[in-house]
C-alpha cells in the first residue's frame, strides 16, 4: 500500500527500510523481490536488512541515534500505547508530538461496525472517536458521529440508528474484543486492516485530515480533557500541514466521560509496570500518585 501511494499519496516517490530479525531474513528477502517483481512506479528503492543502523529505525534507541529528530513516529506493536511510551524514553531527542500509537484501527472498526448496522457506505460515516487505550479498555464513542442521508445532509448516527441499547452495549464490546474476535477467527492478529490503518493515520497526518472531520490518534497528553500529563492517550484529532491538534467536543455523554479516570488508571499502571521492568527511574511510583 506504501508502494502503490496509498499513504503518502499518488505523486509521491518512496524508499521503504524495512528491518527484521535474523532469523527472518530469507522471509525479508522474499518481500523484497516481490516489491520489486511488483514494478511500483513510486518505488524507488527497497532496504531489506536485519542490522537496525543500516535500517535507521527498528527500536528507540536507533530512532535516537539515526533518525532525523523531526521524524514521526507511528507504534503499532501492542501494547502501542505503553510502547510508544517507552520509545519516547528512549529517544528524548524526538518531540513528543512526532511520538503516536495506532488506534485508527479502532477508529476504523468502528465506522465499519455503524456502516454495517445503518447499510450505508463507510465512506457515509464519520467522526467516531476512540477515548483512551489500544485494547479491551477502550472506549468507542458514537455520540458526535454522523451519518450522509439520503437528501446530502448529515443524521447524528445516535438518531439515525435509533437504538441506544445496542450502541451502549453490544457495539462497545464488539469494538473492545474486535482484535480478540479476529484472532479467534484467523488464528491470527489483524494484518490487512491494520496495514490499511496506517497508512491511514500516517496519510492524514502528513497530508491532513478532510475538513469538518477528525480521526483517532493515541498521542502524548498535556492534560488534554484533564487526562494526566506523560502517558500515550487515544483523542478525537484533526491535522494540518503535518501537525495534530485536539477536537475540543462541547458534550460527552455521562457514560463516557466515567470511563476517562478508568482509562487513565490503566494506562499509568501499564506503564509503571512497563517502566520498573526496564529500571527507568524517571517515570515512577509518584507520578501515578499524583495523577490520583
Amino acid at each position: 500500500m506504501i508502494a502503490r501511494g496509498v499513504m503518502l499519496g499518488p505523486d509521491q516517490p518512496v524508499i521503504l527500510h524495512m528491518l527484521d530479525i535474523e532469523p527472518a531474513a530469507e522471509a525479508l528477502k522474499g518481500v523484497k523481490m516481490e516489491l520489486m517483481d511488483a514494478a511500483f512506479p513510486l518505488l524507488r528503492g527497497v532496504i531489506a536488512t536485519t542490522d537496525v543502523a543500516e535500517a535507521c529505525k527498528g527500536s528507540s534507541f536507533s530512532l535516537e541515534q539515526h533518525a532525523a529528530p523531526d521524524c514521526k513516529v507511528l507504534v503499532v506493536a501492542n501494547p502501542a500505547n505503553t510502547n510508544a511510551l517507552i520509545l519516547k524514553e528512549f529517544a528524548p531527542s524526538i518531540p513528543e508530538k512526532n511520538i503516536t500509537c495506532l488506534t485508527r484501527l479502532d477508529h476504523n472498526r468502528a465506522l465499519g461496525q455503524i456502516s454495517e448496522r445503518l447499510n450505508v457506505h463507510v465512506s457515509e460515516v464519520k467522526n467516531v472517536i476512540i477515548w483512551g487505550n489500544h485494547s479491551s479498555t477502550q472506549y468507542p464513542d458514537v455520540n458526535h458521529a454522523t451519518v450522509i442521508t439520503t437528501n446530502g445532509g448529515e443524521k447524528p448516527v445516535r438518531d439515525a440508528i435509533a437504538n441506544d441499547n445496542w450502541l451502549n452495549t453490544e457495539f462497545i464490546t464488539t469494538m473492545q474484543q474486535r482484535g480478540a474476535a479476529i484472532i479467534k477467527a484467523r488464528k491470527l492478529s489483524s494484518a490487512l486492516s491494520a496495514a490499511s490503518a496506517a497508512c491511514d493515520h500516517i496519510r492524514d497526518w502528513v497530508l491532513g485530515t478532510p475538513k469538518g472531520t477528525w480521526v483517532s490518534m493515541g498521542v502524548y497528553s498535556d492534560r488534554f480533557y484533564g487526562i494526566q500529563p506523560g502517558i500515550i492517550y487515544s483523542f478525537p484529532l484533526t491535522c494540518e500541514k503535518g501537525q495534530w491538534s485536539i477536537v475540543q467536543v462541547e458534550q460527552m455523554a455521562m457514560a463516557g466521560r466515567a470511563t476517562f479516570p478508568y482509562l487513565n488508571d490503566c494506562l499509568l499502571e501499564n506503564n509503571f509496570i512497563a517502566m520498573a521492568g526496564l529500571k527507568i527511574d524517571e517515570f515512577s511510583r509518584e507520578k501515578m500518585d499524583a495523577a490520583a
